[in-house]
């Protein structure tokens, strides 16, 4: 069992990681609300694939195919930055079910499977990311609250009145307590920190809205893409900061410098394309796009 506490808010959650056990294999809530963010996922991308010159099927195929890619670009994400440990315990690398993925692993080893599928079925990759991105932030909002439920992906000590704790939580501070001090954040494993899973929620959950509203009113094919880049990297970047389960290259928190480079290339990549686009009117986009299908 797993207790969360709020003291500022008075509530406290005990949850049990597993729902329940089918034919003896436990199954966990994290994998079931993963699922439920993926679900969504498609069911969006879906409903908006024929206004990017695609079709439900085409989703389907190309969210199972980065569905997988992303998993194992994930992995090995995170494997490469804790090489030290994985390089004397090599028969671990690829037990994932034992934690230890990252998100812009995931990213790059989904749309690497997704270039792939393009190439395969011979349509532009581009309008594909588009159509994504909308889905990717909306799954990304309703699976950080699997953090929740394992009580993991948290910041440092805070008083704000939605600080968090619970014995999960005080253990993982005293065990890295000290590592912590090493990268400049000093942590008291008996105050509350920061829920950053909920903070990232939130960021995504705004994020999706943002896009979902702005696909309308797009104006060349992968802006919403550049859009995503720079919004999640702009949260994400503040986030990291208040993590104490970073990714470490040396002094650097590798996911907020990745995070900056996100930005600083979408805000760019933005003007520059905005600057060639024409001003290109929706209607017009919308056309080409049926006409041309996702090759546009």
């Amino acid at each position: 069992m797993n207790t969360i506490s709020f003291p500022g808010l008075g509530l406290t959650f005990t949850i049990n990681p597993v729902a329940f056990r089918l034919f003896g294999w436990p199954i966990h809530w994290y994998g079931i609300i993963i699922t439920a963010g993926l679900m969504l996922a498609i069911l969006y991308m879906s409903r908006r694939a024929p206004e990017f010159g695609l079709t439900s099927d085409q989703v389907v195929d190309f969210t199972l195919t980065c569905t997988l890619s992303g998993l194992l670009g994930a992995r090995l994400y995170y494997v490469a930055f804790q090489w030290s440990y994985f390089s004397q315990h090599p028969s671990e690398i690829f037990q994932i079910w034992g934690g230890g993925i990252a998100i812009y692993g995931g990213i790059i080893g989904g749309a690497l499977g997704g270039w792939l599928m393009a190439k395969k079925l011979k349509i532009s990759f581009v309008p594909v990311t588009d159509v994504a991105v909308g889905g990717l932030i909306l799954a990304q909002s309703i699976g950080r609250w699997g953090n929740f439920v394992n009580a993991e992906v948290f910041g440092g000590n805070t008083t704000l009145p939605w600080g968090m704790t619970g014995p999960q939580i005080v253990h993982y501070l005293a065990l890295y307590k000290d590592s912590l001090a090493a990268q400049g954040m000093v942590v008291d494993p008996m105050m509350p920190v920061h829920p950053t899973f909920f903070y990232e929620s939130v960021w995504c959950l705004l994020g999706f809205f943002l896009i979902a509203w702005y696909t309308d009113k797009r104006r060349f094919s992968g802006e919403l893409t550049l859009l995503y880049a720079g919004w999640y990297g702009a949260g994400r970047f503040v986030i990291e900061g208040l993590r104490t389960d970073s990714l470490m290259w040396g002094p650097i928190r590798v996911s907020q410098a990745v995070a900056l480079l996100c930005v600083v290339a979408s805000v760019a990549l933005w003007l520059w394309a905005r600057q060639r686009s024409r001003a290109i009117p929706l209607h017009h986009l919308k056309e080409e796009t049926e006409k041309h299908g996702a090759d546009y």
